[in-house]
């Protein structure tokens, strides 16, 4: 890192995906973000958000939340506002999860699924989960807190089979070859 750059400070993550076709129940993704402190950065997270909720100090919220891909352009946003992140927190992993409820669902029966990650107006990232079509849900990125202080990002859309709550508790840990 040069000494101009202050890393990552304020990202959006925005997801959609189109309605489900008549008659078929709708799919439900979501977007969630687990938070791990620097004396344990791929053990369990420190917390947790996803819909209906935040992080306790406000530097991690749903802007938009979506149940069945209905409107214009991204259907959920999730704003992380890592320069305001409390320094105990080194590492932030956002992932994307399909709801359950009406049977197993991968990203393969989710139409049309896209993913845009971006800082003011530079877009960091895009994908349409074209790679983990039998994933029910899939870890979307990943900020790391450097030795000063200043937050790296690393893309990669990384698939899970499971359920959201296992997802939401493993989605940290370091992945595997």
């Amino acid at each position: 890192m040069n000494g101009l750059s202050k890393g990552r400070r304020k990202v959006e993550v925005a997801l959609r995906w189109d309605p489900s076709p008549a008659g078929q129940p709708p799919s439900d993704l979501d977007l969630v973000a687990g938070t791990y402190p620097a004396d344990d950065p791929y053990g369990a997270p420190a917390y947790v958000v996803h819909f209906d909720s935040r992080s306790p100090d406000g530097t991690i919220y749903l802007n938009r939340d979506s149940k069945d891909g209905k409107g214009f352009g991204f259907d959920e946003v999730l704003t992380l506002e890592l320069e305001r992140l409390d320094a105990r927190y080194a590492r932030v992993v956002v992932g994307v999860a399909i709801q359950q409820q009406t049977g197993n669902r991968t990203f393969g029966d989710v139409a049309n699924p896209g993913l845009r990650i971006r800082e003011g107006y530079t877009d960091l990232a895009a994908d349409d989960f074209a790679d983990v079509p039998g994933a029910t849900a899939a870890t979307v990125a990943e900020f790391v807190r450097d030795e000063t202080g200043a937050w790296e990002f690393r893309a990669g859309v990384h698939g899970f089979e499971g359920d959201p709550a296992t997802f939401t508790r493993v989605m940290g840990e370091a992945r595997r070859p």
